[in-house]
């Protein structure tokens, strides 16, 4: 990488800038002022112009081969064009720093100002910085709109109404790590064309004086036609399970904007490890599923409709490399670490939480010996008529 480093300072007074989530602006901790990222931007355009013009050209080849490493075919009639995914670096990769965790194998990058004392993933607190030479730029991101507090607030939101949750846990815990976090996604954009069959049935039931008769028809159905998708997520994160970045949809990634590393500025960003070429699976899988779904709510006015078979062929399919905002909150309670997710623009919120054993067994007691009692009275009635 070139030697010349960025770092954001205050035009006011020199001191570091921030990206704030709430106002959507780059802040300074000493002064208050204000700016946009656009204002800041152009501000050191002309600083990085001349490496970024440098890096591009030395690492052109290297990046159209790194995003063309293949296709990937799941049983459908598929050409993903993956060439567009992502972009060298160039001068936006400058004044970047890389931690790596050696417990869960997680590589965070950004930017100098942040410290990054703990593994946001597992919560370990040993995290050795290093020098950043980065993979692919990201072509978008969601930027931040909800803050700590907010997320904070969130987590007590989730103890409300939790019966069985242990007060302990709820009213002693503390946290151990609030962490905002860039998760690497893949999107991809297609559009489809398909056709599917299916079996259904229609149930009639009818009486006369004598008898009940019940007459059901069987059916073929056909189905054909088009489809477009816009924006299909895929997790290029390891770290993160799958299952739970799905829970933390939707992302609104109509909001996105070019990626610029002023965003990154207090928070950790999630170096992918699962490339664009091995998320094709994936997201095949969730576009069949989603077309699926979609012609099968064309089936309407049946008892029962199955899907017996279907023929998707997607044309105009490309990926785009994203950052998306996530809040990860870890709580240690009773020598276990138990951790939370926040979507950083949504405030959707999931988690895991313990069970109080012994209130289980008091509800679970109670609970059936209402069910006995009632059951009781039901068979004394019974025996009274």
């Amino acid at each position: 990488m070139p030697s010349q480093v960025t770092n954001y300072k205050c035009p006011a007074c020199t001191g570091p800038l921030h990206f704030d989530s709430k106002s959507g602006q780059m802040a300074c901790e000493y002064c208050g002022s204000v700016f946009s990222v656009q204002e800041i931007e152009a501000l050191y355009e002309g600083k990085n112009e001349q490496a970024e013009n440098a890096f591009n050209a030395a690492q052109a080849a290297q990046s159209a081969q790194a995003a063309n490493d293949g296709d990937v075919q799941d049983g459908m009639d598929v050409d993903w064009d993956l060439s567009s995914a992502g972009s060298a670096w160039g001068a936006e990769g400058e004044g970047l720093r890389a931690y790596n965790c050696p417990s869960c194998g997680a590589e965070l990058i950004c930017d100098e100002t942040t410290a990054a004392t703990s593994c946001p993933y597992c919560a370990n607190p040993t995290i050795v910085p290093g020098q950043f030479s980065g993979t692919l730029m990201p072509d978008l991101i969601v930027p931040f709109k909800l803050d700590k507090e907010a997320a904070k607030a969130a987590l007590r939101e989730h103890f409300k109404g939790k019966k069985l949750l242990p007060r302990a846990f709820s009213s002693e815990n503390h946290l151990d790590e609030v962490k905002g976090v860039y998760v690497p996604f893949w999107l991809f954009d297609a559009d489809c064309d398909a056709d599917m069959s299916f079996n259904a049935s229609r149930v009639r039931s009818w009486s006369d004086r004598n008898y009940r008769y019940t007459e059901t028809r069987y059916y073929r159905l056909y189905r054909s036609g088009s489809v477009s998708f816009a924006n299909v997520p895929v997790d290029g994160s390891m770290k993160m399970p799958d299952e739970l970045m799905e829970s933390l949809e939707p992302f609104n990634t109509a909001r996105a904007v070019p990626f610029k590393k002023a965003y990154l500025s207090g928070y950790l960003a999630d170096r992918y490890d699962v490339g664009a070429s091995d998320s094709v699976g994936r997201a095949n899988e969730r576009v069949r599923q989603s077309t699926i779904q979609a012609f099968s709510k064309t089936t309407g006015g049946y008892t029962g409709v199955t899907s017996t078979g279907s023929n998707i062929r997607l044309h105009n399919a490309r990926a785009k490399y994203a950052l998306l905002p996530v809040w990860i909150l870890n709580t240690s309670w009773n020598g276990k670490n138990y951790q939370f997710a926040m979507n950083g623009q949504t405030g959707k919120f999931v988690g895991d939480l313990p069970t109080d054993k012994g209130a289980y067994w008091k509800y679970r007691l109670l609970y059936g010996g209402i069910v006995a009692a009632i059951a009781f009275g039901v068979q004394m009635l019974i025996q009274l008529m």
